[in-house]
């Protein structure tokens, strides 16, 4: 019985570490055991991500009435405190932002340290810029210790497009001095199909993520399938639709576990004639419902020889500028003479 009661302490010590809430915390008056079943089969397995819907996606839940609906979000509004706070309280939780090494010095330099958790970041370009080797490289430095450019955490990865190479972490692991075997084993990985799978996914994720501490959930690339299942202007609005519903999705996500969500994009050429910022005529695709949802934006082209150039498009705080980087055997490392 006290072996029971110290199991019960030790778990409830491990909870109360989380950055997140379990939705078991919300059972109480009017909220049964049931209720919570029903959340968590829905996807819903964090008080955060309960708050943060809205009551229409709630009332879609099976077996959920209206009036619970409206029990379930006062409740989840009241123990998280979603109102208003100072500047100061924002700082300091800030403070326990971790920021992902990238692998290369200069492009550490240009983000103040990493690639962000807590948010989105998009990282856009042509083919062959280092889109979806800088995702590899991430995968490996989100496990290091957080004195050394990491987050302590786990990587997970959603590939649409099939370019999802484990050696490479292996490569990549054997620069770091971590075990390949233990960095291949705290990677979950996933292909994405469809637009559909890629949604499901997401809630799987995050189902996921409240059994285990993950640093870092990778899309690459969050917009190929839409290109494909979406077809024609008769079928954009749809598809921005969905897409942005995917969006919101992630950055709740990102909000709710503490992750750095990282996903990449392809780019279009202009045939408007418009003028580019990026003084050629390609665009990221999305339009405005990617543009908000991302945090940052990062831009990368092609340089000289295996040497890569990472532009800052959009970023809250971050300033405007380039840095070089090379994709190596061993990742992403610094520029090359």
């Amino acid at each position: 019985m006290q072996e029971e009661m110290q199991g019960q302490e030790e778990e409830h010590a491990q909870d109360e570490c989380l950055p997140y809430n379990i939705v078991e915390r919300l059972e109480g008056p009017g909220i049964a055991p049931g209720d919570i079943k029903k959340l968590k089969e829905a996807g819903y397995h964090t008080i955060e991500l309960v708050a943060y819907a809205t009551k229409k996606d709630l009332a879609t839940i099976k077996g959920i009435s209206d009036a619970k609906v409206e029990k379930l979000h006062d409740a989840a509004f009241k123990m998280l405190q979603m109102g208003f706070t100072t500047a100061t309280e924002v700082h300091q939780q800030r403070q326990d932002i971790c920021q992902l090494t990238t692998g290369a010095k200069e492009l550490d330099g240009l983000l103040k340290g990493g690639i962000e958790t807590g948010s989105i970041t998009e990282i856009f370009g042509e083919f062959r810029t280092g889109k979806t080797q800088l995702c590899h490289t991430l995968c490996v430095t989100c496990q290091l210790p957080m004195e050394q450019g990491g987050a302590e955490g786990k990587a997970m990865y959603i590939d649409t497009e099939g370019t999802f190479r484990p050696e490479r972490l292996l490569e990549i692991a054997e620069r770091y001095g971590l075990n390949g075997q233990d960095v291949l084993d705290n990677v979950s990985y996933a292909r994405a199909y469809n637009s559909d799978h890629q949604s499901q996914l997401l809630m799987d994720a995050a189902c996921m993520m409240a059994d285990s501490r993950f640093g870092l959930l990778i899309v690459d690339s969050a917009t190929g399938l839409y290109r494909t299942d979406y077809s024609g202007r008769g079928e954009l609005s749809a598809r921005q639709m969905h897409l942005a519903k995917f969006l919101r999705a992630l950055s709740k996500i990102a909000a709710t576990f503490g992750v750095a969500c990282v996903i990449t994009n392809q780019v279009v050429a202009q045939v408007d004639g418009g003028a580019s910022m990026f003084g050629d005529n390609k665009k990221p695709i999305g339009g405005n419902i990617i543009a908000h949802a991302s945090t940052t934006r990062l831009y990368l082209r092609k340089g000289r020889g295996e040497n890569r150039v990472c532009k800052i498009y959009d970023s809250p705080c971050l300033a405007e500028g380039e840095a070089s980087f090379s994709i190596q055997g061993s990742g992403i490392g610094d520029a090359t003479d």
